[in-house]
């Protein structure tokens, strides 16, 4: 039987640990190919390149990998892959392991979720994987099991149309697996003001996430900060069908 064909990118670049990993593991399951940003591109959500060209090249060929390295997004790097690289449609893209947490409203900002997205959009079954350390030394090995038990069931089971799935790991020991819903909670106070040596100032980007349900055991917070992965099933389609009825009691 033809194995699966997996498609790997991330947004920290190609030569971070996680996606190391993430590739290592991918191989167990299936034939990989790896399209992945030259260097970092944390925080570009769904962002393209549409002011220069894209390039990409290839960085090693073996057997049951390819690996190429691109000078785009996270985004680009899946666009590019299913138009120009792979010969067929994938029957899954993972994208990460990223070096920080992607819960709660990370995922709208991520570069990592943002390639999931699109993975979703093309009808791919598409999950990111975050563990909350951001050093380049993190330790991954508690998280690799469950990476692989994650992967295979998404590759046995699959997903509703337009959703993918954002999961996210705890640092140290984990106590589980835990479906959980997207926490309610913003960011706060997130630049630090800095004055150059010509009196200017300038800004850092930095901040504090304000948890806004803390009590909720249900959200993909808490569950990281309890010591499980969260699995949160997300979807590409954003109409909020709640107040669909709301909106057309207005007068317009």
């Amino acid at each position: 039987m033809n194995k699966p064909l997996i498609l790997i990118t991330n947004d920290d670049g190609h030569d971070a640990p996680g996606i190391e990993v993430l590739t290592r593991l991918m191989m167990q399951l299936g034939d990989v190919v790896v399209v992945a940003p030259d260097g970092a591109r944390s925080a570009q959500s769904n962002a393209l390149t549409v002011t220069h060209p894209i390039r990409f090249k290839k960085a090693e060929q073996r057997e049951g990998l390819l690996r190429y390295i691109c000078t785009g997004t996270p985004t680009d790097c899946v666009k590019l892959a299913l138009n120009e690289i792979v010969d067929h449609k994938p029957d899954l893209i993972v994208a990460g392991i990223n070096h920080g947490s992607n819960s709660a409203i990370n995922v709208l900002y991520s570069g990592t979720m943002g390639a999931v997205l699109e993975g979703c959009e093309n009808g791919i079954l598409s999950i990111g994987f975050s563990i909350n350390n951001h050093s380049l030394e993190a330790d991954f090995s508690i998280f690799e099991k469950f990476v692989l038990q994650i992967a295979t069931e998404a590759l046995k089971n699959g997903l509703p149309h337009g959703t993918c799935l954002n999961v996210n790991a705890p640092v140290g020991e984990i106590a589980g697996i835990r479906v959980a819903r997207q926490c309610d909670g913003r960011w706060t106070k997130e630049y630090a003001k800095r004055t150059d040596p010509r009196g200017g100032s300038y800004f850092w980007l930095t901040g504090y996430f304000e948890n806004h349900e803390p009590e909720a055991e249900d959200t993909d917070e808490w569950a990281v900060d309890h010591g499980y992965i969260s699995v949160v099933p997300t979807k590409i389609d954003l109409t909020a069908y709640q107040a669909l009825d709301i909106v057309r009691n207005w007068n317009l």
